[in-house]
């Protein structure tokens, strides 16, 4: 079938608009303007209050990853995987490490003056700069062979409404936090429809359920594939649904504890269906550009799914002679890499619709923290985890820096392999050096 416009596609064949949404990604709807070239995504992930160093760097044992607990849900992706040492966000100034940590994370420029007190350190603001996801976002979108429906989708688990350096890593521009969206049903609505409730989420479930199949006749062998898998996802989103409902029928609210957000408990349940739609929008073409944030930088979850009943943060600042309070620790941080591995294997066993390979092979993961080690606040030694095949970058090994190098660097390394060459990112006093070497 001849390359045409999505919209004369389903007009063709008589199929409804609610469709246009799931049939970006097919070769035989996609207008010829967005033909050619390799197809380049990038997913940053957050997780807060630190790692534990001896349970998180690996080995590199002959030219092998040695993963230590932490990261061994990644073990069947090590070969796919770059674990970068040594590196540090060096940027000072207003604010305590934890809101530095976070609002610096992607920006790398300091925080402006403000009346945001926390810790000992003085009062800020937000930061001064763009985050390297919407300077690259902004990059895509200007060329027409790049642009997409999103630019970029900004998706959180747990994250609290209260907006405040501690909350927020993605800037548009300085002064200008971007705010996750942390429920799976109003970013189900903001993908695939604009209705108001999950009522109607289910009725523009039932319209494209008829539309996919008929289209599925229609199309390459390749782009049927595509559309099986988005049929599988509409019937896992009303089951999503059903089971909802029957919760709701059944089960009477909860008593709150005092600063614990009312989803706490269905925190793994979020993180599923946030990941589902993250593929499921990038495998559309919706987007090439994301940021996947759990919880805050001072988060304090209880991660009672994990048998914790202790807050995340709390614990974080418990000694390291604290045997007990490291082990559930390095509990919680294995409960992150697992979502990673969660991702990971979704885009790895999700092919490209043109064929050529799976999502993963053009899809780069980039796994952080706001702090190195959670008692100590350390911004040296920040953990980056980079996991695909979409920037480039040699994995399947580990980088040593033998002295602590900026993060500046790093994004602009990030941004360079999408072609956007700029000479510096975020403050310059931390990108004399240039680019770090990754490949």
């Amino acid at each position: 079938m001849k390359n045409i416009t999505r919209r004369k596609f389903i007009g063709g064949l008589g199929l409804s608009a609610a469709i246009l949404p799931f049939i970006g990604g097919l070769t035989s709807a996609r207008a010829a303007a967005t033909a050619g070239g390799k197809k380049q995504r990038i997913i940053f992930m957050f997780s807060p209050n630190g790692t534990i160093p001896k349970e998180f760097w690996p080995d590199d044992v002959a030219g092998s990853l040695g993963l230590k607990r932490i990261l061994k849900p990644m073990e069947d992706f090590k070969n796919r995987m770059l674990v970068l040492r040594g590196v540090a966000d060096r940027v000072r100034g207003d604010g305590d490490n934890h809101m530095r940590g976070m609002s610096c994370l992607l920006t790398g420029t300091e925080l402006f003056p403000g009346n945001i007190q926390g810790g000992s350190d003085t009062p800020a603001g937000w930061a001064k700069g763009i985050s390297i996801d919407h300077e690259i976002k902004n990059f895509l979108q200007s060329n027409p062979q790049t642009h997409t429906r999103f630019g970029s989708l900004e998706l959180g688990v747990a994250v609290p409404n209260r907006a405040d350096p501690w909350t927020r890593w993605s800037y548009a521009g300085p002064n200008m936090p971007v705010a996750p969206i942390d429920d799976p049903y109003q970013l189900f609505d903001k993908l695939y429809g604009q209705s108001k409730d999950r009522e109607t989420i289910a009725s523009v479930l039932d319209g494209v359920r008829d539309d996919l199949k008929r289209a599925s006749n229609e199309v390459s062998k390749e782009d049927r594939v595509l559309l099986d898998n988005h049929l599988t996802f509409v019937r896992e989103m009303e089951r999503e649904l059903q089971d909802d409902r029957k919760q709701a029928a059944s089960k009477p609210a909860p008593k709150l504890e005092p600063g614990v957000p009312l989803d706490n408990d269905d925190i793994p349940r979020v993180s599923k269906m946030q990941i589902e739609l993250l593929v499921s929008a990038m495998q559309n073409d919706m987007t090439r550009v994301a940021t996947l944030q759990f919880m805050n930088s001072v988060g304090g979850e209880r991660m009672k799914w994990l048998g914790i009943d202790e807050g995340h943060h709390s614990l974080s600042h418990e000694p390291d002679s604290n045997e007990a309070a490291v082990e559930k620790l390095v509990k919680i941080n294995i409960w992150f890499a697992e979502q990673l591995a969660m991702l990971t294997k979704r885009l790895a066993e999700t092919p490209e619709p043109d064929g050529n390979g799976t999502m993963l092979d053009n899809t780069t993961i980039v796994w952080t923290n706001e702090l190195g080690k959670g008692n100590s606040h350390t911004l040296d030694d920040v953990p980056f985890v980079f996991v695909g095949g979409g920037l480039g970058f040699k994995t399947g090994r580990v980088q040593r820096f033998e002295k602590q190098v900026a993060h500046n660097r790093l994004w602009l390394s990030v941004a360079h392999a999408f072609g956007h060459n700029i000479k510096t990112f975020g403050s310059p006093n931390f990108c004399g050096d240039g680019a770090l070497n990754l490949t």
